[in-house]
């Protein structure tokens, strides 16, 4: 059994959470000022939601930050989701080597990253755009995705894929009709965390972008530099909302492809 914190401990608790969620509150709660004054409350009001519909940048960057966090959210999915299997099996060759490549771009700083990518999009003659920035944000998110498939592989039972191979199934259908069902919600929850992260990136994307692929990050940064105005609280509290809802609808769907409680 855990050990009861003590008065100390619950204070540290406490105030770690402050740390973390205060800011978040004041986002949120000054989204709603009246005064145009992000510093100073003016009163309750919603105006500053409406007043999105007339700020087409922020729009246009908000849905392609959504466009691109769906597409490189995907493709991290299936990528490291196959890594991930293969991370876990204990005989499979070259195994080192495949958990170095895997955990090297979650220690690396995004700019070497972004760089790198950056000089190889070069190289091939890419123009920068929607393609590139799906790429680099697939890149780092699926070392997410193939940590967390791993990890669920740990508590996998082998002799169940054993079994169907035994009953005459190949490997690709024993691996679809009972690895890939007990692990859709390590996938779910990779692709949820990929998707996170690709709505949250700014460095990344501001070495595979172009001219016309600004993401929202990218813009509200851009806009920070000359003062945060009400409508980047509205959009910031809507993403916080968005991913909230997508964190619980994820929850709930893991919760339902596990099965009932037995």
């Amino acid at each position: 059994m855990m050990a009861r914190l003590g008065p100390g401990g619950v204070a540290a608790l406490v105030l770690g959470f402050a740390f973390i969620y205060a800011p978040i509150v004041l986002l949120a709660l000054y989204s709603f000022n009246a005064s145009r004054l992000v510093t100073v409350w003016g009163g309750f009001s919603l105006k500053w939601y409406p007043a999105l519909l007339e700020n087409r940048q922020l729009l246009e960057s908000a849905w392609l930050s959504l466009k691109v966090a769906a597409v490189s959210g995907a493709l991290a999915t299936v990528l490291g989701g196959l890594a991930g299997v293969a991370l876990a099996d204990r005989m499979q060759r070259g195994r080192s080597a495949l958990a170095a490549l895997v955990y090297a771009p979650m220690v690396m700083p995004e700019a070497t990253i972004g760089l790198a990518l950056l000089l190889l999009f070069v190289a091939l003659g890419l123009d920068r755009g929607f393609w590139t920035i799906v790429v680099a944000h697939a890149t780092l998110g699926m070392c997410f995705v193939a940590v967390v498939v791993a990890a669920r592989m740990q508590t996998f039972d082998q002799s169940l894929r054993e079994a169907a191979m035994d009953l005459g199934a190949s490997p690709f259908t024993a691996f679809r009709t009972v690895t890939l069902p007990l692990i859709a919600p390590a996938l779910i929850a990779g692709f949820l965390l990929a998707f996170t992260i690709s709505l949250d990136d700014v460095v990344l994307a501001t070495f595979a972008s172009g001219p016309g692929s600004t993401t929202l990050p990218m813009r509200i940064y851009s806009q920070m530099r000359l003062g945060v105005s009400p409508e980047i609280n509205a959009i910031s509290t809507l993403i916080l909302a968005s991913v909230a809802l997508l964190a619980v609808a994820g929850l709930m769907l893991s919760r339902i492809l596990r099965g009932p409680a037995r």
